[in-house]
């Protein structure tokens, strides 16, 4: 399917599949630490967005409901990973440098309320 918008619940359907598809290479990518693949995934995913976008939610039925909740779920736990993978790396880098960007922050807030 190309950028347009999906005009039948067939459509929808084949779009959200396609979407579970590139969720679960998103998890492996993540999993694996596999840059390439992780782009590629925020790629397609952007793509099958754009498909989605104007779809009408009158021809949203029930089969699509299930695999909308299913990718809205999936998508949650990639973003979870995502951010436990950044946060793992800010930690590295601060142990690496000596700097606490916490303690960098806290320090701010202290001086802009005592200022």
């Amino acid at each position: 399917m190309t950028k347009h918008a999906a005009a039948r619940p067939v459509e929808i359907r084949d779009t959200l599949r396609q979407m579970l598809a590139v969720l679960q290479q998103e998890r492996h990518a993540l999993a694996g630490l596999d840059l390439d693949m992780i782009m590629g995934c925020a790629s397609n995913k952007a793509d099958l967005c754009g498909t989605l976008a104007d779809v009408d939610t009158a021809l949203v039925d029930e089969e699509c409901r299930g695999l909308l909740d299913s990718a809205r779920r999936l998508n949650e736990a990639n973003r979870k990973v995502r951010n436990l993978i950044a946060a793992n790396v800010s930690s590295r880098l601060d142990a690496l440098t000596g700097n606490s960007q916490l303690y960098k922050a806290s320090a701010q807030v202290h001086r802009l309320r005592t200022a």
